[in-house]
């Protein structure tokens, strides 16, 4: 996960996107809605698609840790 951040001064410590302000819900809710990663990529061109990678596989791992939690 090292291009995501959580840093308590960055967006309030959401998770975002290391080096920028994007947090990763907004990226996840584009998605949602039916951007593509390249639509994504192209409202926010300092993203790569490995960012937005990177922001998937970030929220698979905390619905992981929900599902050993509520499981």
């Amino acid at each position: 996960m090292e291009r995501i951040e959580v840093n308590p001064n960055i967006m309030a410590g959401k998770p975002v996107i290391r080096g920028t302000r994007i947090p990763v819900s907004v990226i996840l809710n584009l998605l949602a809605h039916g951007y593509s990663v390249s639509r994504v990529v192209e409202a926010y061109p300092q993203l790569t698609t490995e960012d937005i990678q990177a922001a998937m596989s970030f929220a698979a791992s905390l619905t992981n840790m929900e599902e050993r939690v509520y499981g």
